[in-house]
């Protein structure tokens, strides 16, 4: 009954949205963020420490600014998403502007297929679906929705572009595939991981358990590894950003994993320090201490990027 009952609010509010302009998406979902942020403690409490342990210089009141403007984002990038899964193939492509695309376009060239990393920070769920219209498919990392009715309408928009989704079962072949066949993967690798093969960096100056898929995947392909952000611009449009590739791990080695994923991990630091607001601090990203010895696997088998 409570799975119905979601999905039949998101089908209501999908609906009126459908219908409005995106400017007026974005403030909408910006109010029901803010509304959350009061509503919602638990989390409001997580995003506050992390906060406070990330930018201990600032003072408490502009911290719960931000605690509440990134609550906001959150609401708008679920209401745009909505809104953004409705619209046609040529209204999508009016809304972007695009920073560095013939870094893909170069990187494609070389036939490897390429990895796109970035975090739970700004419009990566806009990104993809503008991504397979303006260069290639893209194939995305994720975790299936505990929700069904939810799962299969996220996923249609996921898919509306021509992308697909991987999930767990059978992930690495499916990389593969994509890779092979000089298609795009992306991944997300900001989230806490629980699997062996995680690897400890620095992220705000606090060790972070991430995924070492990431450098896997690189190793065993060659494929190119390209960070990218989307940004919001006024009026319900945004920037996609494609960075330069970050160089691949050296070697096979624990300390090169670690030394690559910390180098991927550093520039997306930097993207949430110039705009804290849209990364997910409400997630318990810091969870347990560094152990003393933390190697990954050599198989990305059991790392998993979360949607």
């Amino acid at each position: 009954m409570r799975h119905w009952l979601e999905f039949a609010l998101v089908r209501t509010v999908a609906a009126i949205v459908r219908v409005l302009p995106m400017s007026m998406v974005r403030r909408c979902g910006a109010m029901l963020g803010r509304v959350v942020y009061l509503l919602d403690r638990f989390h409001r409490r997580i995003a506050l420490d992390n906060l406070a342990q990330a930018f201990p210089s600032k003072p408490a009141d502009e911290r719960v600014a931000l605690a509440r403007a990134m609550f906001g984002h959150f609401g708008s990038l679920l209401l745009e998403l909505l809104k953004f899964g409705s619209l046609s193939d040529e209204e999508i492509l009016r809304r972007v502007d695009i920073d560095g695309e013939e870094r893909v376009r170069h990187a494609h060239e070389k036939g490897r297929g390429v990895l796109l990393f970035t975090g739970h920070f700004g419009y990566w769920e806009m990104h993809a679906l503008a991504h397979s219209l303006r260069l290639t498919r893209m194939a995305v990392l994720a975790r299936p929705l505990d929700n069904p009715r939810l799962h299969r309408m996220l996923e249609a928009i996921r898919t509306r572009t021509g992308n697909s989704v991987i999930y767990r079962q059978g992930a690495i072949r499916k990389v593969l595939r994509q890779l092979g066949a000089n298609h795009t993967v992306a991944l997300l690798i900001d989230q806490h991981q629980h699997t062996p093969d995680a690897v400890y960096v620095d992220f705000f100056r606090r060790p972070a358990a991430t995924t070492s898929a990431l450098a896997a995947l690189a190793l065993r392909t060659g494929a190119p590894v390209i960070p990218s952000f989307a940004l919001p611009l006024p009026h319900g449009r945004y920037r996609l950003v494609y960075e330069h590739p970050v160089e691949p791990p050296r070697e096979n080695s624990p300390e090169a994993i670690r030394e690559f994923t910390q180098r991927c991990t550093d520039i997306l630091e930097m993207y949430v320090r110039r705009h804290p607001e849209l990364w997910l601090w409400m997630h318990r990203r810091w969870r347990d201490p560094e152990p003393a010895f933390a190697a990954p696997s050599e198989s990305p088998d059991d790392a998993e990027a979360d949607a």
